[in-house]
């Protein structure tokens, strides 16, 4: 989701450093944002010159040091691992000035945790978009135990210039949108596990029945079934209560290292250039 942050922020004018360890990684960032500006130029959102002038705003580093030093605020947004990121804020803690704000952009992950390891806890908050970012409206505004009143405001502002909708919630597992997201994809995969109904079945009940636009089991594939996997075992962990503990089906599906659209295979199977939703052979009805 970093590379759609970053064109976000470029989008409305903000300077950008995009980070990463991975040259390769960056590359690839900037050529979905590139892609994604051409979606925009199509459609009419943007004009030439709105495209260069975002592209132009990002700039790329593989050092933290260098990229994160003069900046005024951080938004990390690695994978949901709370390792790395605890790691991550504590470095950032060293690295920039003692009055920038310092957000993350997890799904689940204990912001009141990952502000403990920093010097200036009252400046960590969370700042958990929706994907894709430049189409989303909505922000999840998480205050940790220590966030203060200020950093709270001027991240609820500043969404409000990215033309987002922000929403603040306090720091509880899940906070809200994976709270309830997470356990009805659950269920969905439980449902195809106990052989109630096929992947299609299951999703065409839940876009025409309940107006979703993406049925719960493409919705997976689309976030990562890996992630869908972290965010389920910080709640099971977090609240301890059963009712959050991860189907067995998803957990074999990503030992396996099926996890959806980025690896090509999970519920469905994705094609490159295909926008044809086609069932994996695993759960197609015989």
């Amino acid at each position: 989701m970093g590379n759609g942050i970053a064109h976000t922020f470029a989008q409305y004018g903000f300077a950008v450093s995009l980070v990463d360890v991975n040259a390769d990684a960056l590359a690839k960032a900037v050529q979905t944002i590139t892609n994604n500006l051409d979606r925009q130029l199509k459609k009419g959102s943007i004009n030439e010159q709105g495209k260069a002038d975002t592209l132009n705003r990002i700039k790329t580093y593989t050092d933290l040091q260098q990229g994160a030093s003069n900046a005024h605020l951080v938004i990390e947004a690695a994978t949901e691992n709370r390792e790395i990121k605890l790691k991550l804020f504590k470095q950032l803690s060293e690295i920039c000035a003692h009055d920038v704000v310092l957000a993350s952009n997890t799904s689940s992950i204990s912001i009141t945790e990952i502000a403990a390891v920093t010097k200036t806890p009252g400046n960590v908050i969370g700042m958990h978009f929706m994907n894709p970012v430049p189409v989303m409206k909505l922000v999840e505004v998480i205050r940790g135990y220590a966030t203060t009143d200020t950093t709270t405001q001027t991240i609820m502002q500043l969404a409000k210039k990215l033309d987002k909708d922000p929403v603040e919630v306090n720091d509880y597992p899940g906070f809200v949108a994976n709270r309830i997201l997470m356990p009805m994809i659950n269920e969905a995969i439980y449902t195809l596990f106990e052989g109630v109904a096929g992947v299609q079945e299951i999703d065409t009940v839940m876009k025409l029945g309940m107006a979703h636009p993406m049925g719960p089991l493409q919705l997976a594939d689309f976030i990562g079934l890996d992630v869908c996997l972290a965010i389920l075992k910080v709640l099971h962990d977090g609240f301890g209560n059963p009712k959050y503990a991860p189907c067995p089906l998803l957990v074999n599906m990503v030992t396996a290292g099926h996890r959806g659209v980025k690896t090509g295979s999970g519920f469905y199977k994705y094609t490159a250039g295909s926008k044809e939703l086609v069932v994996a052979d695993k759960f197609s009805l015989r």
